[in-house]
């Protein structure tokens, strides 16, 4: 079996092979292949030109196999040496005029500058920076390529200024400039007392009633925080005094307007109005209104379907009563089974009361509609659910949701001095009811003795009757909401 060859090109004898000259080779393999793969230093000479090392299947001396190559020659401007793509250090010295890059045939490699050496590593891809960290150095003189940069203990610097404003401290921005004024101040003495004052030429310390002079203050200056006598004069130019400090937060006040207390802040005020008006509370605050009539001014206007409310001239007070739609009921096929349908559930309701200024303008009123009825099931033993009721609301100050299509869940009021809940449907064995109440339905007023169609409820916001029958019955639809709008002038 003939012989082979390593990445460094060291002979590797085949079995049985070169008997009784095998100690030659072994000796060139360990005298000069290895010693230059470990030690051995090669000359490699440029002409201003690329230069390519090679290795070739011998254990006999080749310039590529050594650990350091002294670069010397003419380089004639910055030049490439390529080294073969295999694993191995290199101590390049570069003793030419110019940096030779050190590569492979694939990778970028390593500029190496004149006059400079590096430990290189070739890791068959590319030529790498074999060290890249110092735990601890001790150099005579160090030259670097680039500054180091601040997070690595530099100042990422190579002159002074940049230096400081890297460091922050930057003379103007960061740290005062020298200024002779400040070495005066930093001259003075620091007794107790003292205060800092110029005197037209230099900074000088003063105390007591000289600095008070320099000051321009007066006897006042002396007086107790707790015990303070003013005598004569006037006080002009200040800022409106707080209430928290004894004042009104006020410089004037409109002839004849009435002052509402508001805590610390500034007082509110409540002008006298249209001639007749009265300060009438609205449990929070007092405004100026006409005084409440005789109860003779009264009207109403009832929406079934939506449409908008204008407020009236004169109007004192609103009175607002919202139903939501009432749920349908479910359909029924019973068969053979027990199977029991569920009513829908009845519409939330609320009421509310307002006084007119609090209604802006026009209102959008919204009337919630029944909810469809379940359709007849076509399997036995099973029930369809039918559909919820709407909303119905008087723009953003109440409003009540309606019925759940299966009863089990009441429509409910938001936003009123009184808010109800519509009932759930309850049951009557044989029959196709969903008793309950709104606030304009309630008792048993979808009840019915006899098997079939769920009844559609009656009334506003009340909850459709349940099918009952031995085949397949729909339910009955949910009544729809109102929205009753009444006033007072």
């Amino acid at each position: 079996m003939a012989s082979t060859y390593s990445d460094l090109k060291f002979e590797l004898i085949g079995t049985g092979e070169q008997s009784g000259t095998w100690g030659v080779t072994t000796n060139t393999n360990l005298g000069t292949a290895i010693e230059e793969a470990i030690t051995g230093s090669a000359d490699v000479t440029f002409a201003s030109a690329q230069v390519t090392l090679t290795l070739t299947d011998t254990n006999a001396t080749q310039i590529a196999r050594n650990l350091r190559l002294n670069l010397t020659g003419t380089s004639g401007g910055a030049q490439n040496l390529i080294v073969p793509a295999i694993q191995k250090f290199y101590l390049v010295n570069n003793g030419c005029a110019d940096a030779i890059t050190v590569k492979n045939s694939t990778g970028t490699g390593i500029a190496v500058p004149a006059g400079k050496a590096m430990l290189l590593f070739n890791d068959a891809t590319n030529v790498v920076d074999a060290v890249n960290h110092f735990n601890t150095a001790s150099v005579g003189t160090l030259t670097l390529t680039n500054a180091l940069a601040v997070a690595q203990g530099g100042t990422g610097a190579t002159d002074a200024g940049t230096a400081r404003t890297n460091l922050g401290l930057a003379i103007g921005t960061n740290v005062q400039a020298y200024d002779a004024g400040l070495t005066d101040i930093a001259g003075l003495a620091v007794t107790d007392g003292n205060i800092i004052v110029g005197d037209g030429t230099n900074w000088v310390a003063e105390s007591g009633a000289t600095a008070r002079t320099s000051l321009g203050l007066g006897s006042i200056a002396t007086q107790a925080s707790s015990s303070v006598t003013i005598t004569g004069g006037s006080i002009t130019g200040i800022t409106d005094l707080a209430v928290a400090d004894g004042g009104t937060g006020a410089s004037s006040f409109t002839a004849n307007n009435v002052l509402l207390g508001n805590g610390t802040s500034a007082f509110q005020v409540v002008d006298p109005g249209t001639s007749g008006n009265v300060l009438t509370s609205n449990g929070t605050t007092w405004t100026s209104a006409a005084a409440a009539g005789g109860g003779g001014d009264y009207a109403m206007e009832v929406f079934t379907s939506p449409g908008t409310w204008t407020k009236p001239a004169d109007v004192t007070a609103v009175k607002v009563t919202v139903v939501g739609g009432g749920g349908g009921g479910s359909g029924v096929r019973k068969g053979d089974s027990s199977i029991t349908g569920v009513g829908g559930a009845f519409g939330g309701g609320a009421i509310e009361y307002l006084d007119a200024p609090a209604v802006p303008g026009p209102v959008a009123v919204t009337v919630g509609s029944g909810g469809a009825g379940g359709a007849a099931p076509g399997a036995n033993g099973t029930t369809t659910p039918g559909s919820s009721g709407g909303t119905s609301s008087f723009g953003a100050f109440c409003s009540a949701s309606g019925g759940a299509g299966p009863g089990n869940s009441g429509g409910s009021g938001s936003g009123g001095n009184i808010n109800v809940v519509g009932s759930v449907a309850s049951f009557i064995t044989g029959t196709r009811s969903s008793t309950g109440f709104s606030l304009f339905s309630g008792g048993t007023g979808t009840y019915s003795t006899t098997q079939g169609t769920g009844l559609t409820a009656g009334g506003y916001g009340g909850g459709g009757g349940s099918g009952f029958i031995e085949g397949a019955a729909a339910g009955g639809a949910g009544s729809p909401g109102i929205v009753v709008v009444e006033w007072w002038k």
